[in-house]
């Protein structure tokens, strides 16, 4: 006879429904960067790893620019009793090495080991690991704090090859120690809205000595740390796109080294994912894509191409760096042709075109009069800019390229004003302080603003 759920059962079972669907995305984050093509040990860009959401025992990152802790603010509308679920997700690195056999007994370390299938190499091998908290949102009127301690250890792998021993893997990994510390506050107005935050902390008591680089740390870290965090009933305001009315609210939000947004399908909003990485809302992963290539400053396209293309030497070597590289490898290798075809593009909608004469492009902008890059104006805080226009960029948050938030504050000439086929105004600029900016417009190669991200200035 099966028993009754119990509520507590059945929001455990929900609240996992709901990261399931949320960890598409942020796995993706979770191992952004793990192993780039070609995916191999000895590539120069495998040998300075894990960028994203790293954070070092506090005792190592005070002076060397790194982090040892991030802090996640937004708003949220909980019901009457309602309940928080907080998963903090992170990779622990394990540091393997490899030994060969001797003749005459014992192992002696190697900086690789040929196998018959894979070519075995030195590495730092990435393990999830995952704390897991469910509290009463009325409990973080009071601040409540979860530590975690994950102990050293050790473990030793033989290696075999025709019945005999050829060799062994050495795997260590550091003691690790953190908290989560989660509070909430009221927020003034009618709506019952609190203000949430949640800080992650790396309180591992290592000290380094003068000798220790990055690496020391980096056993002792959390890397690629970022958070999801659900709500029973309630429900929470869109960070990055919140209504009006709670604009200002939102606004004192103060998030340190990661970013929170809407997490799991469009039109939810009871699972917010904080990342190291900016993203949308409801983030997903592209339907064509056929696996995690763990690169995604390419395009799965060209980095199957190129796994593909890769010798039986640096595959075999692939293969023995990591499990999931040797994945990649697999994934290229078995790809079909008609799955490969789809990664080369995607229609994501279709719009009716008419009008257009035959033989005629159905849209040519040097031949349509009402369209003019050079001469035309637009009107910005009440003043027209156009071509020649001093401006202030202040690039926005929701929309903009991650770098141009880089230029917030710099001055800019509007070289021309654009329009595309949805009806937006773009403005083409060159920065003032730019040396190569001369080059720059010879070439027809501009950085792109809307209007409401600059601020008129006076004419030059």
């Amino acid at each position: 006879m099966t028993a009754p759920a119990t509520p507590e059962g059945a929001f455990a079972a929900e609240v996992e429904a709901r990261f399931a669907q949320a960890r598409q995305i942020a796995d993706a984050v979770l191992f952004e960067g793990y192993v780039l093509y070609p995916y191999r040990a000895s590539a120069a860009k495998n040998r300075l790893r894990w960028q994203f959401g790293v954070l070092v025992p506090p005792g190592y990152g005070a002076d060397r620019g790194e982090h040892f802790h991030q802090r996640t603010e937004c708003l949220a509308e909980p019901r009457p009793g309602d309940r928080l679920a907080v998963e903090l997700r992170f990779l622990r690195a394990r540091r393997r090495t490899v030994e060969r056999a001797l003749p005459g007994g014992g192992f002696e370390e190697t900086d690789e080991l040929e196998l018959a299938d894979r070519v075995l190499v030195p590495w730092d091998e990435g393990v999830e690991q995952r704390i897991e908290l469910v509290v009463p949102v009325d409990e973080l009127d009071g601040e409540v704090v979860r530590p975690f301690h994950l102990p050293a250890g050790r473990e030793v792998e033989r290696l075999r090859a025709d019945g005999a021993t050829v060799g062994r893997l050495l795997r260590r990994w550091e003691r690790t120690d953190g908290l989560l510390r989660l509070t909430a506050r009221d927020v003034p107005g009618p709506y019952g809205v609190r203000l949430l935050t949640a800080v992650v902390e790396n309180t591992t008591d290592w000290a380094p000595r003068p000798d220790d680089g990055r690496d020391a740390a980096l056993a002792r870290s959390l890397v690629s740390a970022h958070l999801l965090l659900g709500l029973d009933r309630g429900s929470f305001l869109s960070p990055t796109d919140p209504p009006e009315w709670a604009r200002a609210a939102s606004a004192q939000c103060r998030n340190e080294h990661t970013w929170p947004v809407l997490a799991g399908p469009p039109g939810r909003d009871r699972v917010v994912l904080s990342s190291p990485i900016i993203l949308e809302d409801h983030p997903s992963i592209a339907p064509e894509s056929p696996g995690a290539l763990y690169d995604a400053t390419e395009i799965d396209e060209i980095l199957a191409l190129r796994t593909a293309a890769l010798t039986d030497r640096e595959k075999r070597e692939a293969r023995g760096t990591d499990e999931r590289a040797g994945a990649v490898i697999d994934l290229a290798d078995s790809m079909p042709p008609e799955v490969l075809e789809r990664l080369h593009g995607a229609v994501r909608g279709l719009r009716e075109i008419t009008g257009n004469a035959p033989g005629q492009p159905w849209w040519d902008p040097g031949d349509d009069p009402e369209v003019d890059p050079d001469h035309d104006r637009v009107l910005v805080d009440g003043r027209e800019v156009g071509a020649g226009s001093r401006v202030l960029l202040r690039p926005g948050r929701r929309r903009t390229d991650a770098q141009d938030l880089f230029l917030d504050g710099r001055t800019a000439v509007v070289e021309a004003v654009l329009h595309d086929l949805d009806g937006s105004v773009h403005l083409a600029v060159t920065l003032e302080d730019d040396p190569g900016a001369d080059l720059w417009r010879a070439q027809g190669r501009f950085r792109y603003f809307q209007p409401d991200e600059i601020t008129p200035l006076e004419a030059p």
